[in-house]
């Protein structure tokens, strides 16, 4: 790697020497924090609900909240840290998330658990942009780094997985405060030690401008949707109280699009945006996130709802979809890339949640586990194999040197598709049974959970076919055969 410019410095690679590898494994371990946080809290949810005494659509803002603000600021934070420092940011970013868990953690209401959760989300946008940055200057290009990313990949793709099941011990054991609890010493323990051994990398970018307005507007406007589409499922769209944020929303998206157009240092360049095969794969990450974030929810609310489940039984329910997310987003995907090609990979992706979700629409509570489980593992081997590859096609479609923007705005996609997926088929799920907040297993209760992944089986045909219009010809196939895996493994993250 390079000296430092700087005599008595140390540069990444004088400190790989000695303490790359601690590093390496702090950064590890505050993102693992983030990405087991949605499977942790997801299984926690009922218990959550049960205590506050709140329905379903509002108790759904303890996930969508935290999604929402991490999506918006994500792009944000990346520029941040070119600006100020990757250390000092990620740092800041760590220790929010420590503050805003133990605070959600001993949140006497629901609302103030909500506000708490997007806070975290900011945090977790801050630490989860910049490690990945700072992991780059660690490692130089080739071989070395190409080792370390299939071990960064494959640690966070078992966070799923993990998530799960901590979730659900969790919450059986000590109550569901402790999901957030935990969070606190390992934050902790990370920041003190990344603090002490890790050197400064100061800012790199001349630019000082960051797009805050912007990051705010878009912010503003998506929870102005998720709450319109929250109070739809109870009051319908056509009422006042839903049209009116509704509105908001559309004004304040608006906005976001109108300062994006007009900012020096726009958080996402709208020219950028409308190149096909960029736009496409955005709009395939999103719709695919939506799915996972929306069914993930519903079936843990079937599980500990419907058949009964304690949260560490539906914690174990998650396995064995979580071992396909470990073993297919981490290495499998690369292969079907190799030997398919990137276009019949996400057809291939997009055809298997459609047909997962197809099978969980026959849900009833007299199959049991059993009965569900097809669906969720044909489910999650689309979904396993489509992160990938809609990653690796919108970094494909970008130019040389835009590689860091096409990054950060497929990864705002994804997160921005699991709150809206959620807030959507949570309102379909309660339209067609507005008791559904309460714990039954009756038979509307069941058919508005077949509703709602009937809404993701109809997503997934409409992702399919934007998939089929992706062209790889030209300038892009080109640059997709010089990528090969490694970018593939790359996009996942």
């Amino acid at each position: 790697m390079r000296k430092s410019s700087r005599s008595g410095k140390k540069s990444g690679a004088e400190v790989s020497a000695s303490h790359v590898r601690l590093i390496f494994a702090l950064v590890i371990i505050a993102v693992f924090l983030d990405v087991i946080d949605f499977s942790v809290v997801n299984v926690a949810v009922p218990s959550i609900r049960a205590q506050f005494h709140s329905s379903l659509a509002d108790v759904q803002w303890v996930i969508g909240a935290y999604g929402i603000t991490m999506a918006g600021f994500l792009l944000l934070s990346g520029r941040a840290g070119d600006i100020y420092g990757q250390k000092r940011l990620f740092i800041s970013g760590v220790l929010l998330f420590v503050v805003s868990s133990l605070a959600a953690a001993l949140a006497p209401s629901l609302i103030g658990l909500i506000v708490f959760r997007g806070i975290q989300g900011i945090g977790a946008a801050i630490s989860s942009v910049t490690a990945f940055a700072i992991f780059m200057a660690l490692f130089p290009e080739g071989r070395e780094r190409n080792r370390a990313l299939g071990v960064f990949i494959a640690v966070l793709s078992g966070g799923f997985a993990a998530g799960a099941v901590a979730g659900g011990a969790l919450t059986t054991l000590f109550g569901w405060r402790s999901v957030l609890l935990i969070n606190v010493p390992i934050g902790l323990f990370a920041a003190t030690l990344i603090q002490r051994f890790m050197p400064s990398l100061p800012g790199r970018s001349d630019a000082k401008h960051l797009d805050l307005p912007g990051a705010l507007a878009v912010t503003l406007g998506l929870m102005l949707l998720v709450y319109a589409l929250t109070v739809a499922s109870s009051d319908g769209i056509s009422s006042l109280q839903t049209l009116v944020p509704l509105g908001l929303a559309v004004l304040m998206l608006a906005s976001f699009v109108a300062i994006e157009s007009r900012s020096h240092a726009p958080l996402m360049p709208l020219s950028f945006l409308r190149r096909g095969v960029v736009l496409k794969a955005n709009v395939i990450a999103i719709i695919v996130a939506s799915i996972v974030g929306g069914t993930g929810f519903l079936v843990t609310i079937y599980m500990q709802q419907a058949l009964g489940y304690s949260p560490f039984y539906a914690g174990l329910g998650f396995l064995p979809p979580a071992m396909i997310f470990l073993v297919i987003g981490g290495w499998g995907t690369s292969w079907f890339t190799d030997h398919l090609g990137l276009r019949k990979t996400l057809l291939l992706s997009t055809a298997l949640i459609v047909a997962g979700s197809a099978i969980l629409t026959q849900l009833s509570p007299k199959w049991g586990y059993i009965g569900m489980l097809p669906g969720i593992l044909i489910w999650a081997l689309g979904a396993a194999m489509g992160f990938p590859a809609f990653n690796l096609a919108a970094i494909a479609g970008a130019k040389r040197g835009e590689e860091g923007l096409a990054s950060g705005l497929i990864n705002t996609s994804q997160r921005l598709g699991f709150p809206l997926g959620l807030a959507v088929f949570v309102a379909i799920a309660s339209a067609v049974d507005p008791t559904i907040s309460a714990v039954s297993n009756s038979a509307s209760a069941i058919a508005g959970f077949d509703y709602a992944f009937l809404a993701a089986a109809i997503l997934g045909m409409l992702a399919f076919a934007i998939s089929m219009r992706i062209k790889m010809e030209g300038p892009l196939k080109k640059d997709l055969e010089g990528m090969g895996s490694e970018v593939a493994e790359t996009g996942f993250l």
